[in-house]
């Protein structure tokens, strides 16, 4: 007895899910290189910044010296995040060609070829949900590394504040009275 035949329409639906995540996989490679431009041009402006700063004393450098620091960290981690999303896009996408081919296969009676090409498109998709787990992950990183960093510039900017409140609330000294 032959088992009901497989219809063809069905074994593309397989072709969907890797389509969908392929899309994901795209728009979060389109955001974290969105967040590694401006986190080179933050660390243009902060080198810039620093440029010809030489009082190892001043907070001002020492903050920014710091700053500029997290922000190669963070470039280097977005970077990691864009090599787990292009990989991911590119194993959704072998996903996808070895669903349609899986299709094709079914529809010749090519029963061997079938559960190759089914073999291929699960490692392929595999890969592919791990790359965007694991770009997900970093950019959660990255994230919390720029708060951290956002934190001590708002903590500094506050204490620049009081510091010149301090310096204008002072009385002045008057000199003309002896």
């Amino acid at each position: 007895m032959d088992p009901s035949p497989v219809n063809p329409f069905a074994v593309l639906t397989f072709i969907v899910a890797p389509a969908i995540m392929t899309n994901a996989s795209s728009v979060m490679g389109l955001q974290t290189a969105n967040r590694f431009a401006r986190c080179v041009d933050r660390a243009r402006s902060l080198a810039a910044m620093l440029e010809g700063k030489t009082n190892p004393s001043d907070p001002e450098i020492a903050v920014r010296s710091r700053q500029l620091d997290v922000t190669e960290r963070r470039a280097l981690l977005l970077v990691r995040a864009l090599t787990a999303f292009y990989l991911s896009v590119g194993a959704f996408a072998a996903a996808s060609l070895s669903s349609l081919l899986g299709a094709i296969f079914v529809t010749a009676g090519q029963d061997v070829l079938h559960r190759i090409a089914l073999g291929a498109a699960l490692c392929s998709g595999v890969v592919g949900v791990s790359g965007l787990l694991c770009g997900s992950g970093i950019l959660v990183w990255e994230t919390r590394q720029a708060l951290a960093i956002l934190s001590v510039e708002t903590e500094f900017v506050r204490s620049r504040r009081e510091q010149r409140r301090a310096a204008s609330d002072k009385p002045e000294h008057d000199s003309s009275n002896g």
